[in-house]
């Protein structure tokens, strides 16, 4: 029956790649649909004459799950993709220190002894007391939440305790560090959600963990080869990928998706289609209000969303003795990250993320020259923040603050190209809601059941995948989004399917 079933996948990045790769491997008729020139959505190449950057993410956390999807569709993620791992993984550069970060046990303790005088005695403890908390929670997170029932799981009745509630990540790591930089060191992971540690709630106190006992990875070419690699698979099992082809709208009858209408008018039916654009930008621009109900417009409006970014990418005719990744704090990181959330302005004193990948990998610029990428969390468009006004402005202050915290102080002298992305380029060009990089907060009540289900609810023959639905933003957790859509429309047809033993590799950290 899967031959004759055509699937439409709106949106090539990686949870619409992800999912067209497992429901082309298991014999529908997948058709991908995106507005830009190459596929990979967030996760696309932005390439500026010989140089190449990762649009957004460049953290390859919990390679096992990209594994298990080649796995699931017969193939082998190595066959496609060649990985570096990181050790160390990352420096953190705080105003008056610097922490080089190991995934390794005795390395990583050696330095927090060098570096904190309350030295690593809570650093063991995080880890096995995280690692349990993830072993039990992480099956929950990977199930679908279609239904209130299916909040009584056995499994997720089991690790209630373990969601700490309502403590937020900050704050849980107090029983672990005493010192607020110590403790930055293992709460920063929060903007990977785009929420403050001390709002973020205490489960997500994981994801630091995963980085210690999972590793952080690199992918030659930057992280868009995975939606290359993705792609390459859909393609190799049939399925069709339209590129510069923009989705107008989704074709309803009596609340019934029926397929797509394109920009030029042309309309393409199908039996199913899987919604990978923004969320929230889809329910504003792909369906009319008056189809929609908890999620139209006014509701949105309502809901909160992560914070945004000013992404910086400069091609430089040199290569600076930087590590690969580089998070640096404000010198007065609260007050940063309450203007960010709060106070909805700009700081003087920023935070910032340096990728200065070149250092490990030729490919992405001449020779001699390198790819440099740099991120600036900054609130989201709820601000109200006129950004032709203030784009150089930015920009200069980012520059300098390269220069003061980082040494770069002759960095504008090595630029030979450039490409800014603002918090209001996000929506209007990436069609991002609110500029919200990171889509829906991820606070308890927008979360599980309460975010948007993968099995839409508000229109049959419609699935979502991606961070604005279950279970949310980040690489690993939005392909286990497109595997449990994938999961669904495969038993509505009655297709029989491999899906390996839940989350197998969870053995490699000593469960």
């Amino acid at each position: 029956m899967a031959q004759s079933k055509h699937i439409i996948i709106v949106g090539a990045g990686p949870g619409g790649l992800c999912a067209g790769m497992l429901l082309s491997h298991r014999g529908f008729k997948v058709s991908v649909y995106d507005q830009h020139d190459r596929v990979g959505g967030r996760n696309r190449a932005i390439k500026i004459g010989d140089f190449t950057f990762d649009t957004g993410p460049t953290f390859l956390l919990m390679k096992d799950v990209l594994d298990e999807m080649f796995r699931l569709c017969d193939r082998r993620s190595e066959d496609y993709l060649q990985f570096q791992a990181l050790n160390p993984m990352y420096r953190l550069q705080y105003d008056d220190r610097y922490l080089n970060v190991f995934s390794d046990r005795e390395n990583m303790s050696a330095e927090l002894e060098r570096v904190f005088d309350e030295g690593s005695a809570g650093y063991l403890r995080f880890i096995e007391n995280e690692r349990q908390r993830f072993n039990k929670l992480y099956p929950c997170i990977t199930r679908e939440y279609s239904s209130w029932r299916s909040l009584l799981s056995l499994d997720l009745l089991k690790a209630i305790p373990w969601l700490a509630f309502p403590k937020s990540v900050f704050a849980n790591l107090g029983q672990y560090f005493h010192q607020e930089k110590m403790r930055l060191a293992f709460c920063f992971q929060s903007k990977y959600l785009g929420m403050s540690p001390w709002e973020c709630p205490a489960l997500f106190t994981m994801l630091s963990y995963l980085e210690h006992d999972y590793g952080i990875y690199h992918v030659n070419g930057g992280l868009n080869q995975i939606a290359e690699a993705m792609a390459k698979v859909i393609t190799e099992n049939g399925g069709e990928i339209h590129t510069d082809t923009k989705v107008d709208s989704l074709l309803i009858e009596n609340q019934i998706v029926k397929g797509i209408r394109l920009t030029d008018g042309s309309e393409v039916l199908s039996d199913e289609v899987v919604i990978n654009a923004d969320f929230a930008h889809a329910m504003t621009h792909l369906v009319s209000d008056q189809q929609l109900n908890k999620y139209n417009k006014q509701s949105l409006k309502k809901r909160e969303y992560s914070c945004s970014t000013f992404m910086l990418y400069l091609g430089l005719d040199k290569v600076y003795d930087l590590p690969h990744h580089t998070i640096a704090f404000a010198k007065d990181y609260r007050d940063n990250i309450d203007k960010i959330f709060h106070n909805k302005g700009l700081s003087a004193d920023v935070s910032f993320y340096v990728h200065n990948p070149s250092v490990k990998d030729a490919s992405l610029a001449p020779a001699g020259k390198s790819a440099l990428y740099v991120l600036v969390p900054m609130p989201n468009n709820d601000a109200g923040l006129d950004w032709d006004e203030h784009c150089q402005s930015v920009r200069e202050r980012v520059l300098d603050t390269l220069g003061d915290r980082l040494g770069l102080t002759d960095l504008r002298e090595h630029i030979e190209c450039e490409k800014i992305i603002t918090p209001q380029d996000w929506e209007t060009q990436e069609s991002v809601f609110k500029g919200a990089t990171f889509s829906l907060a991820h606070k308890f009540s927008q979360m599980l059941y309460w975010r948007p289900h993968n099995q839409f609810e508000e229109l049959e023959n419609c699935y979502l995948v991606g961070g604005g639905t279950h279970p949310g933003s980040g690489l690993p957790t939005i392909y286990e989004s497109a595997r449990i859509s994938s999961n669904l429309i495969s038993r509505k047809y009655r297709i029989n399917f491999t899906d390996l033993p839940q989350n197998t590799w969870l053995k490699k950290a000593g469960v």
